[in-house]
């Protein structure tokens, strides 16, 4: 039976206050999430310009290397479900502190390291101290916004993946070319110094900056409050028709929430070969400076940002995901297959590299506005997080898989095809799989 609708006016405010009480919440949690996502982003990926100085140093095969990138995935799956459940039952202001502070610092650590098995399980150490960050934030942002606005909202946040790619690649590259022996220190050590210690000071500042509800937020109005409460309570009223339960158990039964893992898989396959990869792509085609690989390495970051915002402003605007995300996958498989394909310089490869992160981009973004649609409560809490971790799968395998393949042959060009086939069927999966009728969204200006 349909239950029935809640007791809220959610017309009784103007437009002109709606409008200006998200602006608030924009202006207020969007910048400082948006921040710490790009330092840990950084600090996730800077190993893939480290590598260009310390593979030589500590003996690290382009094999050991994948295996390296790809164990951070371990403890970031393993650790993923509990930090949010616990974002869920602590509140996200502790949970983020704990996860930034952890990351900044054991990736302060890896300056320290001197033999392949201390990398890999410093990376390991790396993943468990990340879990929960991405789908935390993903949770924390349903408790303050409508699902008609997370599209926008989500790319906003996702943004920071181009941001990092741009400054991290910039920042990166002149470091590894200016700080070579200074005070006694490699280049690469430097870097993860430099780039790791700002996140322990981001992680200080979250517990005392964020608020874990609006309800808690004292920089909010009452009447603002009743807004952004108001505006929750109908969406979770559309959702409530087509979900089955929401606790977390729930969520495990529900079959939709694997094949959105599946979707999610593939994911960081894309991801893999533009973080980890992507500065090695740009020095093979002919670039051989590492300050001009690290500039460089940001113009793809730059075309994909746009391309990410225009995609997701459009996918709000139709109120339409699962299109929007096999359309971006495609696109993706695309730059990734030309890749591959085409043996050009550095032009080109800039040009695959920036179509890639359109695409890359995109998807990301858009996948997370699909399971907050259907999922709820507890089961939001979990299943983000299961999804999540069983879709970081694809970010242990693909490191490892494509750094085998280009130590086999030489060359990348057969992971890349590997890549591009598992993005279309991940895309289909999301299409196919989770129907349209099972995402109840409102549209809202």
């Amino acid at each position: 039976m349909q239950t029935a609708a809640p007791n809220i006016n959610i017309h009784s405010a103007s437009d002109a206050e709606i409008h200006a009480t998200y602006r608030k919440l924009n202006l207020r949690i969007l910048p400082f999430l948006f921040f710490c996502y790009v330092l840990g982003f950084i600090d996730r990926v800077n190993i893939s310009f480290a590598h260009l100085e310390f593979s030589k140093d500590i003996g690290l095969s382009e094999a050991a290397y994948g295996l390296g990138v790809g164990l951070f995935f371990i403890g970031y799956i393993i650790f993923e479900i509990p930090s949010n459940l616990a974002l869920q039952r602590f509140g996200a202001k502790i949970t983020i502190s704990r996860i930034m502070i952890l990351w900044g610092f054991i990736s302060t650590c890896m300056m320290f390291v001197q033999t392949p098995m201390q990398f890999y399980i410093a990376r390991i150490a790396l993943g468990c101290a990340e879990a929960g960050f991405l789908p935390g934030v993903i949770l924390y942002l349903t408790y303050w916004y409508p699902s008609g606005r997370r599209a926008r909202v989500t790319s906003r946040f996702i943004l920071g993946i181009a941001v990092s790619g741009i400054v991290g690649g910039i920042v990166s590259g002149w470091i590894l070319h200016n700080l070579a022996g200074v005070y006694g220190l490699k280049s690469w050590q430097w870097l993860f110094l430099l780039e790791g210690l700002p996140s322990v000071i981001a992680g200080i500042v979250a517990f005392f900056y964020l608020s874990d509800k609006p309800a808690q937020a004292k920089w909010l109005t009452p009447a603002e409050k009743e807004i952004v409460l108001a505006q929750l309570a109908a969406d979770a009223h559309a959702r409530s028709a087509v979900e089955k339960g929401h606790s977390f158990m729930a969520a495990l039964k529900n079959p939709r929430v694997y094949v959105g893992a599946f979707g999610y898989f593939v994911i960081p396959w894309a991801g893999s070969v533009l973080n980890f990869w992507g500065p090695a792509i740009i020095k093979q085609a002919g670039v051989t400076n590492v300050w001009h690989v690290g500039v460089l390495s940001a113009v793809p970051w730059f075309v994909g940002a746009i391309g990410m915002l225009l995609f997701c402003w459009n996918s709000d605007r139709m109120v339409e995901r699962r299109w929007h995300f096999f359309i971006a996958a495609l696109i993706v498989a695309g730059g990734t297959t030309a890749l591959g394909a085409i043996s050009t310089g550095w032009v080109a490869s800039i040009s695959y590299l920036s179509v890639m992160c359109i695409g890359y981009l995109s998807v990301t973004a858009l996948f997370w506005t699909i399971p907050t649609a259907f999922l709820s409560g507890t089961a939001a809490a979990g299943g983000i997080a299961l999804i999540s971790s069983l879709g970081q799968l694809g970010g242990l395998s693909a490191p490892a898989v494509i750094g085998w393949v280009r130590t086999a042959t030489g060359s990348m060009s057969s992971g890349m095809y590997v890549v591009a086939v598992a993005l279309v069927l991940g895309g289909l999966a999301v299409l196919v799989g989770i129907p349209a009728s099972l995402l109840r969204e409102r549209k809202v200006s």
